[in-house]
């Protein structure tokens, strides 16, 4: 069990949402913190917050497209924090549009941020946390690395690939007998400025539709940041592989294993349902 009390923590994507509520959760349990975003306004105000709790607390900006810069993030956090132990890669970014109105630039965009950017963490900081008694390393994937639906062609993508390369590094930590323990996140929905601050793809002309799949998004995101992340505390304290968020990411998690193949007539189903109760 990773005790967070007197732990100190690297969180990517911070300054809103899942990030930075983890970050409030885990300094109210008395754990200090290296906060990472692109958005240094953010990040003041989140410090000034937390500084208030007695915690230490730096802050980088941080574009986590850039492995370099990530290289040198874990080198400044650590060097801040010498008994840094948990990891979090959060930071993430989405994209509306089918196949069709997305283009190979925009896919490589959304990668570059969604799947390099946790690749690349991990790598920058696993020597550390390798030297460490007892270390944790977080991956946010999403319900959308378990389920694929449409309209979510490269977001999915690159959740699959972040859940495939955190099980696969953490069978190989097992195997090694590393002090590193590794869970990979599943949200479903939570109630966080992501879908409102998607990007639409190039092709993708319908202003409508991309502002309706925002107003369905909100309406369904039913979980708090707040207890999104009281569950991946809960998870990092219980050494848990999978965390699951969400009534609804445990209700798809097992719909897709009852029906690997035919799931998504069932969400198409409710999905329209729910739209038409909202008429």
């Amino acid at each position: 069990m990773t005790a967070i009390q007197g732990a100190a923590a690297a969180v990517t994507g911070a300054a809103g949402g899942i990030g930075r509520a983890l970050a409030q959760e885990l300094a109210a349990r008395g754990c200090d913190l290296a906060l990472a975003d692109r958005d240094e306004a953010g990040l003041s105000s989140l410090a000034a917050e937390l500084a208030q709790r007695g915690r230490k607390v730096t802050t980088h900006r941080l574009d986590v497209s850039d492995a370099a810069a990530i290289a040198q993030f874990a080198t400044d956090a650590t060097s801040a924090h010498p008994g840094l132990n948990i990891v979090v890669n959060n930071a993430g970014v989405a994209l509306f549009g089918s196949f069709n109105e997305i283009d190979q630039a925009e896919i490589e965009w959304l990668f570059n941020i969604n799947f390099w950017g946790v690749v690349h963490g991990t790598r920058a900081f696993l020597p550390h946390l390798s030297r460490q008694r007892e270390a944790h390393v977080v991956n946010l994937s999403s319900i959308f690395g378990i389920i694929a639906p449409p309209g979510q062609s490269a977001y999915a993508a690159a959740k699959f690939a972040v859940r495939g390369f955190s099980e696969s590094l953490r069978h190989e930590l097992a195997m090694a007998n590393s002090p590193v323990k590794l869970s990979v996140v599943h949200p479903g929905g939570v109630a966080t400025a992501i879908a409102r601050n998607a990007r639409a793809g190039r092709g993708m002309t319908d202003n409508a539709r991309r502002v309706q799949s925002i107003e369905r998004f909100e309406r369904l995101a039913k979980t708090s940041p707040r207890d999104a992340a009281l569950r991946i505390i809960q998870g990092i304290e219980r050494n848990e592989p999978r965390i699951l968020i969400g009534g609804d990411a445990r209700f798809m998690d097992l719909l897709q294993r009852f029906m690997p193949a035919t799931y998504w007539k069932v969400m198409a189903k409710r999905l329209e349902k729910a739209a038409a109760q909202d008429k």
